[in-house]
């Protein structure tokens, strides 16, 4: 491994290993299924649109040559479809080595998932929660298997779990809020879960990361983010794609990796570089929110965790 910066020449062998990576038709989860697929991987895509993910499944192609890849449909702001997703995923990889959780919204408009769900706690949090749990069956035999949970540095801005108003129904709503509960709430799912994990002394573990800020379509929503000018800022501050995956590659495939740690960017507040092991919030480690939030996600979801 490089001895000063973690890059994607670090990830090792994955020939013979299972990854599915969620929203990887573009951004984060683009080069993340990309690297996984050029290290050897076998990479489900799990998509919303399936004519998106069938053109970035052909842009891996073109970029690594004989890319073991597949897409597949799966619609988080949808538990019927996570079901169906699941459902799919589980009978045709029998054995999964990597889950991960990569997909998500942010600052969209207030607007709700099928279920009622406010859309970026529904979608970021819930979607992925009922994931996790329809298929840790298939993680759990196996050696070195692990969740991956990408979360972000707004899991401390403004954030809060609001269990009396969840959905943002009683409050006016805020995207940045909403956008941070959201992604506290990974957090908090990847800590609980590695430590019932731990618990029943599993061969998986669960492992959180963040990008920084990194320049994709997730910002479409942000205020002036179209501009020419912000445009060109955000190339020039933000991490690219390729680098902002690193974070998630590393917690994925780094056998120095021990479950519970969270990585992110070495740069200036995290914001980019390369990936290294980092710190969350005070609040992000308050065991008695993680295991009531766990209930309640249970309650939402209808799902219920083999640990």
């Amino acid at each position: 491994m490089s001895r000063n910066m973690w890059t994607e020449a670090d990830v090792p062998d994955q020939r013979g290993r299972i990854a599915i990576v969620t929203g990887s038709n573009t951004g984060l989860g683009f080069d993340t299924a990309r690297v996984l697929a050029g290290r050897g991987a076998k990479v489900a895509m799990a998509v919303r649109d399936i004519a998106k993910g069938d053109a970035a499944a052909a842009q891996i192609r073109a970029k690594v040559p004989g890319a073991d890849i597949a897409v597949h449909k799966l619609d988080l702001g949808s538990l019927a479809s996570v079901r169906e997703a699941a459902a799919e995923l589980g009978s045709t990889y029998p054995r999964i080595d990597l889950l991960i959780n990569n997909a998500g919204v942010m600052y969209p408009p207030k607007q709700t998932t099928a279920d009622g769900f406010e859309l970026q706690f529904g979608t970021n949090h819930l979607g992925h929660f009922a994931l996790t749990g329809l298929l840790l069956d298939n993680l759990l035999p196996v050696d070195g298997s692990r969740v991956v949970v990408v979360a972000s540095i707004a899991h401390n801005i403004r954030a809060k779990i609001d269990f009396d108003d969840l959905q943002w129904e009683r409050r006016r709503y805020e995207r940045v809020g909403s956008y941070g509960q959201s992604k506290l709430a990974n957090l908090m799912f990847a800590y609980e879960l590695q430590r019932r994990l731990a618990a029943a002394d599993a061969k998986t573990m669960a492992v959180a990361a963040h990008p920084g800020i990194s320049d994709t379509e997730l910002i479409r929503h942000v205020p002036g983010s179209s501009l020419p000018g912000v445009k060109l800022l955000s190339s020039l501050v933000f991490n690219s794609p390729e680098l902002g995956a690193l974070p998630t590659l590393r917690a994925a495939t780094d056998a120095a990796v021990v479950g519970g740690q969270y990585y992110g960017p070495d740069g200036f507040r995290e914001l980019r570089g390369h990936p290294k092991l980092v710190n969350s919030s005070n609040q992000s480690h308050d065991r008695n929110i993680q295991q009531r939030l766990w209930s309640v996600s249970e309650e939402l979801t209808g799902v219920s965790f083999p640990v």
